[in-house]
């Protein structure tokens, strides 16, 4: 039986995961998903009993990444799309979040995005064709009081997938970092992980935002369908881009953001070019 593609897709129990699973599957592609519990895995198989791949892994589990994947590449076949989804996020005011809770977060977010990477790369490379889609977000261009980590593990995924694009781009294989604004997925709900409030100075600050972002949770502007389907659109370009954005919120504050570090650049520009020479 022959496929469109096969994509191996990080975290399809739920969200961006699940949608991009199922709307590839109704295209006519193969799915290999991972997923933390069994349960989980017979649920994602019965998708498409013919073509949904379920296989237990934690992303943050480094050491069994190398060995799922070959065993993938072996059993299943060759992998012509990653796509790095598994992911949550953290709110908490910096100063009264454990770097503990950095750690977790960039753990799942940055080290199991790219140690899955790592593992496709040699068979992608061998073949000279792939592609690697990593969902970030606008916050990894923008950021708001109250998630420094997931800002910073989103804006590192950003970085290290805009180099390894210049990398692997001579063998054949695609980068795409697709950054999602606001969408009704349960990130500001179950996947959210929150770390208490404990120093009264960043009240007036914050807890407006945390009061909004709850309220909003389920409400968001954004159709994770939708989103799966412009992922889909990507996978199948000839000429797919580096970064992408997802949604009318993100598009307007990321060039928000864009025009407001163009200006500061700008006003600081004598001092910039003090230190040459």
């Amino acid at each position: 039986m022959s496929f469109e593609r096969t994509l191996l897709i990080t975290g399809v129990s739920s969200g961006f995961g699940r949608a991009l699973a199922q709307e590839a599957l109704a295209a006519g592609h193969r799915v290999i998903g991972t997923v933390r519990s069994e349960q989980a895995k017979q649920d994602f198989e019965a998708l498409a009993p013919d073509r949904a791949v379920g296989r237990l892994l934690d992303v943050t589990d480094f050491d069994a990444i190398d060995g799922v994947v070959a065993e993938i590449e072996s059993t299943v076949g060759p992998i012509d799309v990653l796509v790095n989804n598994a992911g949550y996020g953290h709110e908490g005011v910096m100063e009264e979040s454990p770097l503990a809770e950095m750690r977790r977060q960039f753990d799942v977010n940055v080290f199991g995005a790219v140690a899955m990477m790592k593992a496709v790369l040699p068979g992608m490379r061998a073949r000279r064709k792939g592609h690697i889609l990593n969902i970030t977000s606008m916050g990894g261009f923008i950021t708001m009081p109250g998630i420094a980590y997931y800002c910073g593990s989103k804006f590192a995924l950003e970085g290290i997938s805009e180099t390894l694009a210049k990398e692997v781009k001579s063998f054949g294989i695609a980068v795409t970092a697709v950054a999602p604004g606001s969408f009704r997925t349960d990130w500001a709900g179950r996947s959210m992980a929150r770390t208490p409030r404990s120093i009264a100075d960043y009240d007036a600050l914050f807890d407006p935002i945390r009061r909004a972002r709850e309220e909003k949770s389920g409400k968001q502007l954004g159709d994770p369908l939708k989103a799966a389907r412009a992922m889909l659109a990507v996978i199948e370009s000839d000429a797919p881009p580096v970064h992408l954005l997802l949604g009318s919120d993100a598009l307007g504050l990321v060039r928000d953001k864009l025009t407001a570090l163009a200006d500061e650049i700008s006003q600081w520009e004598t001092l910039t070019r003090s230190t040459d020479g």
